[in-house]
């Protein structure tokens, strides 16, 4: 497909993330330690799942997984972001924003997939403890993986076909600091149908079928857990879900505000404020949950920091 016979634009400019001059520089520092402790907690994520022999399972093995997408998807993103508060203009080629929506969309919609899996990792962990092993192999957890990778790599193609055939004959003007498909369904001067079909369908896809799997094992796992006796066994087996519960909640969360929210004036600045939580702020989240909350993850670092400090 020859996308510049599709178009009379061959260069984007972003608004940003806000007009005003005095505030900028607070925002790129800002954005730049989150995007540093991202990359930070994210590495440091997988490292430590990599090198400690008790968080070699299937849970953790997810946990680096999604560490590994939350470092890619963010560094689509906040590198540009960070560069354009710096710039009187903000610009981006035609195919430079169709590649960053393309790896962005895929990236997002792996991680819908990968919260699902870890769902039910959860579910089989808890309500079928003794066929644990057998159920979720080595072998079943890369299917997983490659399934979830795959899936998030195919949507991407079709929604960024869809995207970028539209016509953009007008403004070159996007009302948002990326590429998204809300600015620049808006911008486009052709019809939009199909890319809004083919947009809806995709993100209820991806978004319902991932959130009714999360619904469903934790419905389970809670029921299972009720019928635990002791208060320190349901204290246990709640302690394993929490983590995975409030990233999945705060993803979701933001996500659903974002997409499924009716196109507004006002709605555009909340619009900035969703895309930065979850497109930002979200990868940096991930580790810091589960680090701070998960007692499995705090004694492997501390054990990690322990034969560092022997070693020295």
């Amino acid at each position: 497909m020859n996308l510049k016979n599709k178009t009379q634009v061959s260069m984007f400019e972003f608004s940003g993330l806000s007009d005003d001059k005095e505030l900028t520089p607070f925002l790129f520092m800002l954005f730049l330690f989150v995007y540093i402790v991202s990359i930070c907690g994210n590495s440091g994520m997988m490292t430590i799942v990599y090198i400690s022999p008790s968080l070699h399972t299937p849970m953790y093995y997810f946990l680096s997984y999604l560490s590994m997408v939350d470092l890619f998807y963010s560094s689509v993103i906040a590198p540009k972001m960070l560069s354009d508060l710096l710039s009187d203009r903000k610009l981006i080629t035609f195919l430079g924003c169709a590649l960053q929506f393309y790896f962005f969309s895929a990236m997002i919609g792996t991680e819908l997939l990968v919260l699902s899996i870890m769902a039910y990792d959860r579910y089989v962990a808890i309500c079928r403890p003794l066929h644990y092993i057998l159920i979720m192999t080595k072998k079943k957890c890369l299917s997983l993986v490659l399934l979830t990778l795959s899936m998030g790599f195919l949507h991407s193609v079709a929604q960024t076909v869809s995207l970028f055939s539209l016509e953009y004959c007008k403004s070159n003007f996007i009302d948002h600091f990326y590429c998204d498909i809300p600015p620049l369904v808006r911008l486009s001067c052709s019809e939009t149908r199909t890319c809004t079909i083919v947009t809806l369908f995709f993100v209820c896809l991806f978004t319902i079928s991932s959130t009714m799997t999360i619904l469903v094992s934790y419905t389970l796992i809670i029921s299972s857990i009720l019928r635990i006796n002791s208060v320190a066994g349901r204290r246990k087996a709640f302690s394993t879900c929490s983590s995975h519960l409030t990233c999945a909640t705060i993803f979701y969360g933001t996500i659903y505000l974002n997409y499924l929210t009716p196109s507004s004036s006002s709605h555009k600045k909340q619009e900035k404020v969703f895309s930065v939580l979850y497109a930002v702020v979200t990868p940096m989240l991930n580790p810091l949950i589960y680090s701070l909350r998960n007692q499995e993850v705090k004694r492997a670092i501390m054990q990690v920091q322990k034969g560092h400090n022997e070693h020295i």
